[in-house]
């Protein structure tokens, strides 16, 4: 089932963007995909990697093959692949990322672990990316207050 945020909605309906929860899938799975290839795909191709699941580990292996034929088929180069962190931090509820904490206290917040461990793993990983070191971050503010952080 799709579920976006709403700090997502400029590009949703189009989706000209990567959603956040694609890009989760693409951790799991361990493939790179770039703006450049996704914009590439037909809108259907696109709804396909979002409504895909890609959970369990047939449904990852299988992701990561539809995902691989399918960059293969557009660019005509393999896919990049990437390593897949076995115990992802955003899957984590009791350990809330030094660099996410750091981050949401240069905008005065302060994330307990309480609150970390109420969020769901997709939301988690939001913050996570939007929270990243050279990432232009404008809609890490917008998620906290969707999240009801701040």
């Amino acid at each position: 089932m799709a579920e976006y945020f709403n700090f997502e909605t400029d590009f949703v309906d189009s989706l000209r963007c990567i959603p956040m929860q694609v890009r989760c899938k693409l951790d799991t799975c361990g493939i790179k995909l770039r703006l450049s290839d996704w914009n590439q795909m037909t809108t259907l191709q696109r709804i396909s990697l979002v409504e895909l699941p890609c959970s369990t580990p047939t449904e990852i292996q299988s992701y990561q093959e539809y995902l691989q034929k399918l960059i293969l088929k557009i660019t005509g180069t393999p896919a990049t692949t990437l390593l897949i962190e076995p115990h992802p931090p955003w899957i984590d509820s009791q350990t809330i990322p030094p660099v996410l904490q750091q981050k949401a206290q240069e905008i005065g917040v302060t994330i307990t672990l309480q609150v970390w461990g109420r969020l769901t793993p997709l939301q988690r990983f939001a913050l996570l990316k939007l929270s990243r070191p050279g990432h232009e971050n404008q809609n890490f503010p917008k998620a906290l207050a969707e999240f009801n952080l701040i």
